[in-house]
């Protein structure tokens, strides 16, 4: 039936892949082509030949089928335009519909085509379908035209977007590198300026440097020339110290040359009995003896290495004064004892005379005897001999002129000099009260500090800068104070710290060797406070009343009373302490060589000269004790076998003499020496003392 055949034909066009073409109306107004993003590949069925040969072959289905597509014969829902396309397309019909239908008309016509060799016959389509498909096709052509056209000027659009694109990132890249060099650019320019900022700081830095290189180098100058000229004038007193101690010490041996020949004509045994009397003249002799050995030890410590003092020549000239009225009293001795006998040989037959001449005889004996027992008496003193005495005078008359040198400043007149005062008080003072065993630096620090201050450069005191150049009266009250604040140390903290005396009077021997009238002041100051360091005991002068004498003897006299003795004894231990441990050591940095400016020959006339004098209850086995224990192993070092004489001395009658004038309740001191001398005895040693500075204490 036609109606079929059209209608699997139009089935055969829905299964095609064109029949899935999907229809989109608004194509042509988006100027795209009609099979645009259809990527399958259009045509017939591969069974459209023999469909259409079906066709063909029988006639009346080719009339039946160009029926249907007449003008006139439309099936219902199908439009000529389906129909045409039907027409061109192809049916996608099976081989079984193929053979049905062609056995369909077979039966019906009684037609059969069974040869193949007779050409296919194409029949036509009608003359408005014919026209129809032309506008069809030209309608195609037309569009594919148009959308060609649209394409192209789309691909033409398209290369000038993307020229245009191009260009712009172009542009854009251009002003990128263009950004970039100009921050390059800055950036070095800023670092071309950070280098001329850092070029001119560092040539600013080096302008300062040198500066305060050229600033340093004049301080260095200045200080070389003040050393040089510190050091030519120290080369020139020690000239002179030399000079005059080579005139001292030429006096010294012909004043023993002097000596000993008179003592030789002291000696009995020069002498005949019938010259002179020989047992009047030993005493004369043992007392000639005595002067020598006093001489004898002056010259030895000259063998030494030291040059004599003024103390020891004052000694040997008085011993030459001594030994001249000794060959004085000799003579006249001599002339009695000639006279006498002259006298004896004339009444040598009066029995009276010669009864005469035995109680002169007699009377001459117990004289002798007498003035033996005098001699040997005359060891123990009850006070200082008088070149100690001496001595003392002089240093506390120089220390009342230093202090007269700067009255102005003592009584200042106006508030600027009371200030200047207090801040030279201060320089010259809180170096000294900080003086401490803690490090070795901090001790040299502050000795150089003292030493800056006492030489005239200026010092750092609370931020501000303190120089004796300030006033002409400052050098003499910084000696003045400076000399009193270690007396004082040694009176305050070495009495309650003992071991705090090695540091200070390391520190005072290192300033004494340098400023030489500091130490003569330090002396004075210590003598005034301690009398016993001299030793002097002075006496009670008559119309002086208790207090004055007891200031004298160094107590402590307020408004609330007398200090009392326990205060009083530790006082004195502090300043002897102090006054043992400067005698025997010496500045480790000092560039002078040789034994400290007061060295241990002073301690060992200390301790002899103490040993001559009568003892005072409590005070005197006190300052032994502590000078003993102190000082006592560099004594024992230096004078070996000479000190442990000493030391026998001391305990065999000394120490009688000490327990003779102690009363019961302070027997502590004496026993506590008396202890200490036999353990000494006992291990023939004397063990060093405690807190004194080892080599290792100016590493740390």
């Amino acid at each position: 039936k036609p109606s079929e055949i059209r209608w699997r034909a139009l089935e055969a066009l829905k299964q095609s892949p064109k029949g899935k073409i999907k229809y989109d109306p608004y194509w042509a107004d988006r100027g795209e082509d009609i099979m645009t993003g259809y990527s399958e590949f259009i045509g017939l069925s591969p069974r459209s030949g023999a469909i259409i040969d079906h066709l063909d072959s029988p006639p009346k289905l080719q009339r039946s089928l160009f029926s249907s597509l007449s003008p006139g014969d439309s099936s219902p829902g199908l439009s000529v335009e389906t129909s045409v396309s039907s027409t061109k397309s192809s049916f996608d019909i099976t081989p079984r519909d193929l053979d049905e239908e062609t056995d369909g008309h077979a039966k019906e016509d009684d037609v059969i085509v069974s040869s193949p060799t007779s050409p296919p016959s194409i029949s036509l389509q009608s003359p408005k379908a014919m026209e129809m498909a032309g506008c069809i096709i030209k309608f195609e052509k037309k569009q594919r035209e148009k959308a060609q056209m649209a394409l192209r000027l789309r691909e033409e659009m398209q290369k000038k977007m993307v020229a245009e694109v191009a260009r712009s990132e172009s542009e854009q890249l251009k002003r990128f590198e263009e950004l970039m060099e100009l921050k390059q650019r800055q950036e070095h320019q800023a670092i071309r300026d950070m280098m001329d900022r850092e070029a001119k700081e560092s040539i600013g830095r080096q302008e300062k440097l040198k500066e305060e290189h050229r600033h340093r180098m004049k301080v260095i100058n200045l200080r070389l020339r003040e050393a040089a000229q510190q050091r030519l004038r120290q080369a020139e007193l020690e000239r002179q110290r030399q000079v005059e101690g080579r005139e001292r010490l030429r006096n010294l041996n012909t004043i023993q040359e002097e000596i000993l020949q008179l003592n030789q004509q002291l000696d009995p045994s020069t002498l005949s009995k019938d010259d002179a009397p020989l047992a009047s003249l030993t005493p004369l002799s043992a007392r000639g003896n005595q002067l020598c050995s006093q001489v004898s030890e002056v010259v030895r410590r000259t063998a030494e290495g030291e040059f004599p003092s003024m103390g020891d020549m004052s000694v040997v000239e008085r011993a030459l004064q001594d030994m001249r009225a000794l060959i004085q009293l000799m003579q006249e001795e001599v002339n009695k004892f000639q006279e006498t006998k002259k006298k004896q040989l004339e009444q040598e037959q009066e029995c009276q005379r010669q009864v005469e001449l035995q109680v002169q005889q007699e009377a001459q004996k117990a004289a002798a005897q007498l003035a033996k027992a005098k001699a040997q008496k005359k060891g123990i003193q009850n006070s200082a001999d008088d070149s100690t005495i001496k001595w003392y005078e002089e240093l506390q008359e120089k220390a009342s002129q230093c202090a007269q040198s700067f009255q102005d400043l003592s009584s200042p007149a106006n508030a600027q000099t009371k200030k200047l005062k207090q801040e030279l008080q201060k320089a010259a003072t809180i170096p000294v009260s900080q003086i401490s065993s803690n490090s070795g630096s901090q001790v040299k620090e502050l000795f150089d500090k003292i030493d800056q201050f006492l030489s005239g450069q200026p010092v750092m005191l609370e931020g501000k800068s303190v120089s004796t150049s300030m006033h002409p009266q400052a050098q003499n009250f910084a000696f003045y104070k400076v000399a009193e604040k270690f007396v004082k140390q040694g009176e305050e903290e070495v009495a309650s710290h003992f071991e705090a005396a090695f540091p200070i009077a390391m520190v005072a021997s290192g300033i004494w060797e340098q400023h030489p009238q500091v130490g003569e002041l330090i002396l004075a100051h210590l003598h005034k406070k301690c009398p016993y360091a001299v030793p002097h005991y002075p006496a009670m002068k008559d119309g002086s009343t208790v207090e004055d004498y007891q200031r004298l003897l160094g107590y402590r006299v307020d408004s609330s009373g007398v200090e009392d003795q326990n205060s009083f004894l530790k006082k004195m231990s502090g300043m002897i302490r102090l006054y043992a441990a400067i005698i025997q050591q010496k500045w480790p940095f000092s560039s002078k060589q040789g034994p400290p400016p007061h060295a241990l020959n002073h301690g060992w006339r200390w301790l002899a000269q103490m040993l001559n004098m009568e003892p005072v209850s409590d005070i005197t086995s006190t300052l032994l004790f502590e000078f003993l224990e102190v000082c006592g192993n560099a004594l024992m070092s230096q004078y070996r076998d000479q000190f442990w004489k000493l030391i026998r001395l001391l305990k065999e009658e000394y120490l009688p003499r000490i327990e003779a004038v102690t009363c019961a309740g302070q027997m502590g001191s004496v026993i506590r020496l008396k202890n200490f001398i036999e353990g000494a005895l006992r291990s023939r040693t004397i063990s060093p003392p405690k807190g004194q500075l080892s080599a290792g204490f100016w590493r740390s």
